[in-house]
């Protein structure tokens, strides 16, 4: 059995040579696969398609700004038979609710691009983690038309590019307190009964974010080497850290804030799913050390949250 030093060696290895901006052959499981025509929108086909020479210069422009610029957390595949597709995935940053969970995007050019913004579609995995990315994949933001703003926030075509709304997604979306992010809300922000609403669904928001892990290839590197940071966030989680507050050095801030009971009891019930995922991955060997949750904790925690309940009515 290969030791597991040695695969987190390989893992990290394989993270740090994999390119955040790279072309792939086929895109069939894209969201958008089934529109454009023709098939395969190659340079060849763009010539008898009536499409302006720019549109494919424009195209090729936003590859070359994604291949040099992308930050270490979000990555980019273009599609070599269908240049109008693009595929993204986004790591949530440190801090937010979000932290080590990967946030997939289907993205396309559409035919009179850069005139219009690119059409961008998440997969949800049937979890709403945040007032903006809708279950059905629709992604709400002023850049790309979907939301009201002021001129300088949509999209600008002489100034606007991919890397733009890659990042302002990255920023404004998945950012620390998405509460806020719903309409009207933010008006609450600071308040003791705004601040309570927001803590509340940011746990909600980490728990479905767990919910979310899929282990294909990448992902399961990705998981593989953030495996430990994640349990211990967990672990700080099930012993009341508020959301948002770890980093890979354990908690990040002092404060007085705690996570609710809820979202404790929440924690504790799904880690074992997520330790256990973790040891097929061969991340984690032996669950009982590495952040299982304990019964008699949980039993505890059940039982003081029966009786808050019957309290209260």
């Amino acid at each position: 059995v290969q030791d597991s030093s040695n695969v987190r060696k390989l893992k990290e290895e394989f993270l740090r040579d994999f390119k955040r901006f790279d072309t792939v052959e086929d895109f069939s499981d894209h969201h958008y696969a089934a529109e454009g025509s023709p098939a395969k929108l190659s340079l060849w086909h763009l010539k008898f398609k009536g499409r302006p020479k720019n549109w494919v210069k424009d195209i090729q422009k936003e590859w070359k700004i994604l291949d040099k610029n992308l930050p270490e957390t979000i990555f980019v595949r273009a599609c070599e038979s269908r240049i109008d597709l693009l595929r993204a995935v986004i790591i949530g940053a440190e801090g937010t609710p979000y932290h080590d969970g990967l946030f997939f995007f289907d993205i396309q050019f559409p035919d009179t691009y850069p005139s219009v913004p690119p059409k961008v579609h998440y997969h949800s995995g049937g979890l709403r983690i945040n007032p903006n990315l809708y279950k059905c994949g629709k992604v709400c933001l002023s850049l790309i038309s979907t939301w009201t703003g002021k001129k300088r926030e949509k999209w600008l075509p002489k100034e606007s590019t991919m890397l733009q709304l890659l990042v302002s997604i990255q920023a404004l979306i998945l950012n620390e307190k998405p509460y806020f992010n719903e309409p009207g809300y933010e008006k609450s922000m600071g308040t003791p009964l705004g601040e309570s609403y927001s803590k509340d669904y940011s746990e909600n928001v980490f728990v479905f974010s767990l919910k979310t892990m899929h282990f294909e290839e990448f992902v399961r590197s990705h998981f593989f080497v953030r495996s430990h940071d994640i349990v211990k966030a967990c672990n700080a989680y099930k012993d009341g850290a508020p959301v948002g507050s770890i980093d890979k050095g354990g908690v990040k801030k002092q404060t007085r804030q705690r996570g609710s009971l809820k979202f404790r009891i929440n924690v504790t019930s799904f880690m074992k799913t997520v330790v256990d995922e973790f040891v097929n991955l061969g991340a984690i060997r032996e669950a009982n050390h590495r952040g299982e949750p304990n019964p008699t904790l949980f039993s505890c925690f059940f039982f003081c949250y029966l009786e808050l309940i019957i309290c209260s009515v």
